[in-house]
Formats: structure tokens, sequence, C-alpha cells
């Protein structure tokens, strides 16, 4: 089986979060298992994160890219809530689930 394929940009964010990670880690003098057991993973797994591997859940990339100082996003973390407040707002707006019609819309009255 053939990896799956990503979009340019994909794989761009990746190679510089990673890199950001990797940079991040090396300034504040942390050895690779020193993160990796401060994220609770395995070396290995710090290492794909590190070499921006598209396969690692993204939980544990934003998890090392915190413990490392990367900052994520925004400057401060104390204005996700505001942030995720009004995406909440918005996204209560719109229908839970989109469906597509099952058939043609007879819209002839």
């Amino acid at each position: 089986m053939s990896p799956r394929p990503y979009s340019r940009l994909t794989t761009d964010a990746l190679k510089l979060l990673s890199a950001q990670v990797r940079l991040a880690r090396k300034q504040r003098g942390m050895t690779e298992l020193e993160l990796a057991e401060r994220a609770g993973i395995a070396r290995s797994t710090l290492q794909l994160i590190e070499k921006g591997d598209p396969r690692v859940d993204i939980g544990l990339v934003f998890e090392a890219a915190t413990l490392a100082g990367v900052t994520l996003f925004i400057a401060e973390a104390s204005s996700f809530g505001p942030q995720i407040e009004r995406l909440e707002d918005k996204l209560a707006l719109l229908p839970r689930s989109i469906r597509r019609p099952k058939g043609a819309v007879n819209d002839e009255f």
C-alpha cells in the first residue's frame, strides 16, 4: 500500500511545525528523550514529530510543541477561550450535520 498523498500546504505546515519543535527543544537544552518523557511518548514518536510525519496524532504533536515552548496559533493561550466561544456560537447557528438531498428537488409548482 502506498503512502497517502498530502497537499503541498499540509506538508509545508508539517515541516514548519516540526522544525519549530526541534529548534525550541534544542534552544531549551532538552534531549529528545527528555522531551519525549515529559510528553509521555516514546522517543521514536518524538523523532517522527520532528521529521514532520503526518501520521502522528495531532494531539501528540501539539503537546510536544507546547512543552518545547512553541507558540501555537497565538501568543496568549488564555485568549483561546474567547476564540473557541465565538466559533462555537457560529457552529450553533449551522445545521448539526450536512446531508446531500437524496433526489432531485422539484421546485416547479
